[in-house]
Formats: structure tokens, sequence, C-alpha cells
């Protein structure tokens, strides 16, 4: 391999060129694609020559100037479409990208085959010299394959499995993650540094070069592969690379600030030659390091490209100025950032509103009734709006569940962009596959999920030797594979673990039918003693992290109700009705999957240190982790067009304990002048957890005192008594019964024996809605007593 330095093209600045007649004739024509646009725009597209970084803020039209640059480009004669290189990162906007290009030209786009994504684009580079990759007598041919993950995972078990090595220990999935980071680095097996060798049982480096290997005797690569190969051969052929640097004559690149090593050392290596690169991002977006992305690509463009020219988009069409001014106030906060300050022409706008709520449910409970109000236009500053303008954002997808609920709670329509509904993903229907089989031993399809999950040893095979045995013997599965094990169908470890399984059903069922025993506690111990919870716990994969959370808040949610048949009778009837597409629906989304998008009403909860920023971030990456978290909520802020909504709530279910929140270290950073606060006074002055003190003291708590919506004497006198509450009273399970409420009236005060006093809100035949001081309750009258006579003084509005 060459040590070709690919830094010596920037020693020495291109020698003027001959302008073209071809040029200089096209350069006459009109050009009404450049109406409209604003000076710094006009400015990105017209700065064709040389390294030009377009700094472009949020909702600030980047999407356009790119665009208009490339047309510019053709319609001036500057080079012909197969000359141009554009790159993006999915296939949508690639898509966007061309189209917006066509309607700009008036025309179809033709000829540019090297307008996609950097995986395409590469693909068409790798199959042209595929022969450049291996070594000896084993090479990859043209026509090679591309594997998918589920291929990777297959042949990464096999190696592991030849190696001897424990697979529960270190799994597949683990060693699929470390491989691909080095990838996303550019490292091949030879160039892993010493300090990593160590990974996966001190195994990784030497398994990365067997995978490499299989993958050449396999004619395959994985995606990883695309980008990582051309590297390599661009560095070890210079005349290769001379040929595509002569080729693409300029290079645009979207979304640079998401871009890996890789995907760097790529496109610095082909805009050597004419220097013609600009690349379009925005440092304070950079939002995914968690799967290679480093944002210091874009912080030293102008130390790879000296000489270039930075132009800054500020000019926000989106959002109004007090939004911008809170998430510019917010960013500003972070060392590593080019800087640069949004503004916009339009005026006036509702501040940035900031609430807390006393736990995570009536944080859900007051958005519902927020985007109720909204919808049936009460809030008059605002105006009626369609559920498709609003938009909840959260930093976790666990805690998409409260909104779920609480949603199909009151028939609010709503859709999960990014991925399923809470009770659609995968580690939930497992779940639940378990325990609906502990209460119901006669669900089969229940048994045929999960028998085998986790891995039992109980193959195709052994299913039908069980279902075989089930059908002559005219018994449900669970029966039946206690027959097979009885009989001795089946042999070695797959029969011992299914013997276990059985038991185990046949225990969790008994305790099912126990009212002695809790309910939660047996969900967390079905998950626990089945292994299910230890086989996230091994999985190395990204999103394990978030299936386990995802668990944990389901068990959560069987808190609510008496029993575990109630609870699954819960989940099936509001599943059913939440069937089917609806005209207008609420848009559910994590911060993440909201890069991009654009709503005129949104909602950022839970914004609790821990939580928002993320501990698991801030543990792992430090500092570096923290400012990601930071851009995190500046995109999040910067999704809003007309309102944007932060809150918070005081306790928080995490990890199975009911925990006291302190507020995000964000929220001290929002600019006060363009917050307005409608925290309840007294949410932290009860003396529950470290957030008291602080917060009580903050200006932000001074002028919640002053929001109008808690200022009632009632309100006021109920918080000068929080200080003497021992702690916070937290949701118990609803209780069901069958007595009728004939002898209540909506507005009675009542008396729960688990509840305390509360007042009716509604009666449907024999069932009561009580709003307790926990919050509302559905029980059954039998269960109610007429309160006793109170003073007024206690009544809190």
């Amino acid at each position: 391999m060459s040590h070709f330095d690919d830094s010596d093209a920037f020693e020495a600045a291109a020698a003027p060129a001959r302008v073209p007649l071809s040029q200089r004739a096209m350069a006459g024509r009109a050009a009404p694609y450049l109406d409209g646009l604003n000076p710094a725009q006009r400015q990105a597209v017209e700065s064709l020559d040389g390294p030009v970084l377009l700094l472009a803020g949020a909702g600030t039209g980047k999407t356009r100037a790119l665009t208009t640059r490339i047309v510019h480009l053709l319609t001036q004669g500057r080079a012909t479409p197969g000359r141009i290189l554009a790159v993006t990162f999915t296939n949508k906007a690639a898509r966007e990208m061309k189209d917006r290009v066509a309607r700009l030209l008036g025309e179809t786009v033709e000829g540019m085959p090297w307008l996609g994504t950097f995986h395409s684009v590469s693909v068409k580079i790798l199959r042209r010299h595929a022969e450049l990759v291996g070594e000896g007598g084993l090479h990859l041919k043209p026509s090679f394959t591309i594997l998918d993950t589920d291929d990777q995972i297959r042949l990464l078990k096999q190696l592991i499995a030849a190696g001897n090595i424990d697979e529960k220990r270190w799994p597949a999935r683990m060693l699929a993650g470390l491989i691909d980071d080095w990838k996303n680095r550019a490292l091949t097996p030879s160039r892993v540094p010493s300090g990593e060798t160590h990974a996966y049982d001190g195994k990784g480096a030497a398994l990365y070069a067997q995978y490499q290997r299989r993958l050449l005797e396999l004619n395959a690569t994985d995606f990883g592969d695309l980008l990582l190969h051309c590297v390599t051969i661009f560095q070890a052929h210079p005349d290769v690379l001379a040929q595509w640097q002569d080729r693409f004559r300029y290079i645009l690149v979207d979304e640079y600030q998401d871009t890996n090593v890789a995907q760097y050392l790529w496109l610095r290596l082909l805009a050597q030659m004419h220097r013609n690169i600009c690349c379009v991002g925005d440092d304070d977006q950079s939002i995914y390091g968690w799967r290679g992305a480093e944002v210091g690509n874009i912080l030293r463009f102008e130390q790879d490209f000296p000489g270039a020219q930075v132009i800054r988009l500020e000019q926000n069409y989106r959002s109004t100025p007090h939004i911008l001014a809170a998430a510019s106030g917010l960013i500003a906060a972070n060392k590593g950032r080019l800087g640069k300050t949004l503004w916009t022409e339009s005026e006036g706008g509702e501040k940035v509103r900031l609430i807390g709520h006393w736990d995570s449910e009536a944080e859900a409970r007051w958005i519902g009734e927020e985007i109720e109000a909204f919808h049936g236009g009460h809030r008059h500053s605002i105006g009626r709006r369609s559920l498709n303008d609003i938009a909840i954002l959260v930093r976790a997808s666990h805690q998409m569940r409260a909104f779920e609920d609480r949603f199909m709670t009151i028939g609010l329509p709503y859709r999960v962009i990014g991925g399923p509904r809470f009770y659609e993903r995968q580690e939930i229907r497992d779940a639940m596959a378990y325990f609906r089989l502990a209460v119901s031993p006669t669900d089969d399809l229940a048994f045929e999920r999960i028998v085998n999950l986790p891995k039992r040893g109980l193959g195709d095979k052994a299913v039908q030797t069980i279902q075989r045995e089930a059908r002559s013997r005219g018994l449900p599965l669970l029966e039946g594979a206690a027959a097979t094990v009885a009989a001795n169908a089946l042999t070695g470890k797959g029969a011992a673990n299914l013997r276990t399984f059985t038991e185990q059903m046949g225990r969790w069922h008994a305790d099912v039918l126990d009212s002695r025993v809790n309910h939660v506690e047996l969900a967390e111990r079905i998950l626990d003693d089945s292994g299910y919870t230890a086989m996230w716990q091994n999985d190395r994969a990204p999103d394990a992290p978030g299936r386990l959370d995802n668990l944990k808040e389901l068990v959560k949610a069987l808190e609510e109700f008496e029993n575990l048949q109630g609870f699954l009778e819960h989940v099936a009837l509001v599943m059913d009705a939440s069937e089917g597409e609806q005209a207008e629906e609420v848009s559910i989304m994590t911060l993440h999957a909201a890069k991009g998008l654009e709503y005129p009403i949104v909602f950022l909860p839970g914004w609790e240190d821990g939580l928002f920023p993320s501990q698991r971030s801030m543990d792992e990456s430090g500092l570096k982790g923290l400012e990601e978290e930071r851009r995190l909520a500046y995109v999040g802020i910067t999704r809003a067009e007309e309102l944007a909504t932060i809150t918070f709530a005081g306790n928080r279910r995490m990890y199975g304990q009911w925990q006291s929140s302190l507020p995000s270290r964000f929220i001290d950073e929002l600019p006060e002048d363009h917050v307005e606060v409608l925290t309840p006074p007294g949410l932290y002055g009860g003396g529950y957890g470290a957030a008291a003190q602080p917060f009580a003291q903050s200006t932000m708590h001074e002028k919640a005192a002053r929001a109008d919506v808690y200022n009632s004497p009632g309100w006021k006198r109920m918080q000068d008594r929080a200080g003497q509450r021992a702690a916070p009273v937290h949701r118990t399970p609803i209780v069901i019964d069958a007595e009728p409420a004939a002898r209540f009236s909506v507005g009675d005060r009542v008396f729960h024996q688990k509840f305390g006093t509360g007042s009716i809100m509604g009666i449907a035949e024999d069932t009561l809605t009580v709003e307790f001081p926990a919050g509302f309750k559905t029980v059954k009258a039998s269960y109610i007593q007429p309160a006793a006579p109170t003073n007024a003084d206690d009544v809190p509005f």
C-alpha cells in the first residue's frame, strides 16, 4: 500500500484557468431561479469556485440554496451533469434534491448519475474497481453482493462458534457494532489501534480480520465496506483516485455535520484536485454521535480546506422571534461550535412556555388537555389547530407510553413516527405474550411466540413434536408441552429447558389466581425468571437499552390496574379502538426522529436531569456527550413554528422506583425574556429531593408564582402546607367492583380508603370518575363513601 499523503494537494492553489467559450455564452442567460433568494443564499449559490462551507441554521432554506447552486452550475455551463457529485444521507433526501433541481430547471433531470447517498455512489465506484480489494489470490469481484444486517449477524455467529466463544456472554450483535464502529472510522483490521485489540474478550480484531476474509470468499460486502473499500483503494492507488478527482469537478455535500470519519476521508480525497467542494451543514444540529457522526469534521473545515469561504445562513423562515431567541440562548452554552445567530423578519408570537408537573402522569394529562384545547379553538392567541399541526418530541421512546395510554383513554388520535406504537413494539408484544399465557394457559398463540424466546434449544422440529402431541391428546399447547416432556419425546438440552418452562408457567398461573400476590411484582418476576430481561441485557445492540427501558415502562403501567387480567383487557380494547387511519393525528416521536421536520405547535416533555440530558450520554462521553444533548434540545425547540412548550415532572418513575427529579440544567440556560413560566408555585417547595431549594430560589420560580392560572387563594393555601407533607403520593391500582352509583351525584365530595378525599367528576352506570389529590381515578361505587364535612379553607381552588 502506498504512503499517499492526502494533504499534498492543499499546498498550492490551482492556476487560473481559461474560461471556455461555452461557459461565457451560457453565463449571459437569464437566471429566474435566483429570484427570491436572500443575500446570504444568493452568495452561497454564486460562490462556485473553491471550498465553501455553508453554515445553515435551522429553517434557513439550506436545501433551496444547495439545489439552486446545482442549477446555477448547470445553467452557467460550469460542469456537465456527469461531473457534479452531490451526496446526502438518505434516499428520500436525494430524491427531494433531484425533484427540486427539476422544478427549478423546468425539466426532468437527466444524466446526473452521481446525485445520491454516500452508499449508492460508493457502490458504483466500487463495482468499477472491485478487483483492487483483497490480497494474494483472493479478491472482490464486480458482481459482489451486499449483505443486510441479518446475513451479517448470521455470518458472525458462525465465526464465533468456530472460535469456541460463548455467544451468551459475547453476542454477535456486540461484535457487529464493534466492527461497524471501526469501519465508520475507516479502520481496516490491520489498522485497529493496539489499545482496542482487547475488545470483545481480546478477540475482536482477530475476528474482524476473519470476517473480512470470509466476506471476500463469499464475494460480498456489508454496508460499512462500501465506503471503507473506496477509501483504501483511493489511498493505495493514486492513479485511480486521480481519475475520480478529475471526473468530479464540483462536489456538494448535504448535512456535513453528520459525516463519520470514513465519509470525511472519502470526500477529502475526492476534492483534492479541483477543490470545488461545498459542504452544507449546521454544527448546532450534530446529534448522531452515537452512530459515528463526528462534529469535528465541520468544525475544522477551514483547516482542512485552506482559504475556504464560510457563508452563514441565519435568516429563519420557520419560527417566531421568541422561539429563535430561546434556542440561540440555549445553544450558546456549547463551547464546540462555529457560532451564528438566527433571526427572522416576522414579529410577535408566543413566548416559549415552561411548566412543571407533580409527576409524569400529570404531565401527560395536562398535555392531552392542552392539545384538546388547541384542537377545539379554545386558545384564542393560537386559534383552532388541526391535530396534524401538533407534535410531542420525547428524549427516549419509553416516555411515549404515558402519552399513548392517555390519548387512547380520551380518544385522541395519534401516530408514532420513526417506530411502532408502544404496545406494538417487539419487546412489548413478547412480554405481553408471557403475561397472556400466565393468565390463560390455553392461549396457544402466546405459547408459540415465546416457547423459544429466549433461546431454549427448541427449533421448528421440537415445536412440531409438541403440536402433534397436543393434537393427539386434545390439549392446549402448554399442556401438550408438559405431556411431550413426560413422554420423553424430546431429549437433550431442549427437553430440560421445556420442562423448566412448563413448570414456571404453572407457578405463574397459580400466582395470577392468588389475590395475595402483587401483580406488578409477578410481572417483573416473569420477565426476570424466564430469562427474557437477561436476553436484552446481554444484547449489545444499540437499541437494547431502549428496549429494556420500554419493559420497565410496561411494568410501571401495571400499577394502574388491580390485576394482570384487567391490564390485558385494557390493552386489547384500546389497541382495537386505535386501529384504522385518522384524518387528523397528533405526532409523537423522539427528538432524533424529528430532525428535518417542523410543526406549528410542539410539546417537549421530560426536561429533567438524567433523562434530558441523558445520564447515559454524559457517563459515556462526558462534556462531548453533554454538548450533543444540548444540540438535541436546540433541534427540539427549532422544530416549532409558532409555539413551543417545555415540560418537566417533579417525580418520575425510573427503574421501578419513584424518584424526585431535578429540572434539566438546560432550563436555566434559556433566556428568561423569551420564556413564560406556568409552573405551579410550590412544586419543589415541599422539600422533595435535591431540586427543592435551587429551583425555589430561581427567578423562574418567582415568575411562576405570578402565573394567573395558579394564583387562586385556595391554591396558595394548599402550597403553604406543602412543606408539612412527608412524601409524594403516587398512583396505586384502580379498584374494580360492581355496585351501582345511584346514591352519588357529580360534584359530591367522597372518600376512598387508598386515594383519600376527592370530588366526583363523572358517573357512568356503577363507575365513578373521581379527582383525588394523586390524580383522576376510575373506581367502582362500592369502594366509595361520602366524605366527612370539611373546612372550606382546605379546598385548593
